[in-house]
């Protein structure tokens, strides 16, 4: 398989599960780390409908995500992720997402307290990859 920067984002989308997903709370940027499931660039994660960035993204459903860079030096290459954020109590999106470390948090993936924030992406920008220009990444 050749590297192509789609193949490169998959990779990063793989190999990294927690990243930073920016709000807004009033007109300014709330960011969080949180961990993400990816299925062919759409990103799922689960958190409590209690939230404040569930209460956000009911007010303003886009956010950014920053995914990827592990720390290893000034050369890691990362994604930056623009989307829309649908709100689900799906059962079978929550079945689809839920693992045993969401145990901490909820009793199993139909806890009523539980949500799956579901992140469409509008824009996928693969980044820092050995002086090249940002690219945007077609995942459609």
């Amino acid at each position: 398989m050749s590297k192509t920067p789609e193949n490169t984002a998959a990779k990063i989308l793989e190999d990294n599960m927690v990243g930073t997903m920016a709000t807004i709370e009033g007109n300014k940027p709330h960011a969080r780390y949180m961990t993400f499931f990816n299925d062919n660039f759409t990103l799922y994660t689960a958190t409590s409908k209690d939230t404040h960035k569930v209460e956000e993204l009911s007010k303003n459903p886009h956010t950014h995500i920053l995914i990827g860079y592990d720390g290893k030096g000034l050369g890691d290459e990362y994604l930056e992720i623009a989307g829309e954020v649908e709100i689900s109590n799906d059962d079978a999106m929550r079945e689809k997402v839920w693992n045993n470390s969401l145990k901490d948090w909820f009793t199993g993936p139909h806890d009523p307290k539980m949500v799956i924030l579901k992140v469409t992406p509008t824009q996928i920008k693969l980044m820092n990859t050995k002086g090249k220009d940002p690219v945007n990444i077609n995942f459609l």
